[in-house]
């Protein structure tokens, strides 16, 4: 009996594990320095018109990176629509805390969500391009950014 009910645990915690990720992808800068000119671009396309979604911004990073966050201009186009450009300022760190993100060594990971609400985002193709805005060209111990797309589990 009790090798049944670990069976039946270990199976009702594995279909519970789902992601809820949509798209992924980061740009890699091979010279772990960001470019102003390097603008990664990704395109993905929504099928699930019924679920809600958040958009973040994806950024990987040395300890060696020396400010707290990071301004980037965001660039959206929805289906049927011209590209939006949005100035973000994605907070990496405070004072008290230091780094917000995931850290294993010297390396940390960042997701920060940059809608304020859930999206109903509608069927069709979408592309999101990502740009270093900061005063420092090229921006040293930036190794990755991208976006993320991920639906709301229910």
């Amino acid at each position: 009996m009790r090798i049944c009910t670990g069976i039946f645990l270990v199976l009702l915690f594995l279909t519970s594990c789902e992601s809820n990720g949509v798209f992924e992808k980061t740009q890699f800068f091979p010279d772990h320095s960001w470019e102003s000119s390097k603008n990664p671009f990704f395109k993905f396309t929504i099928t699930d018109t019924v679920s809600l979604y958040h958009i973040y911004a994806v950024v990987r990073h040395e300890d060696a990176y020396r400010y707290n966050n990071l301004w980037v201009k965001f660039t959206t186009q929805s289906p049927g629509d011209t590209a939006k450009i949005q100035l973000l300022n994605l907070r990496l760190a405070d004072n008290k805390k230091g780094w917000q993100g995931v850290g294993m060594d010297d390396i940390f990971d960042h997701r920060i969500r940059i809608t304020q609400a859930p999206l109903k985002l509608r069927a069709g193709n979408y592309s999101f391009g990502i740009q270093q805005a900061m005063r420092e060209d090229p921006l040293p111990h930036i190794l990755n950014a991208g976006i993320r797309v991920e639906k709301i589990a229910k």
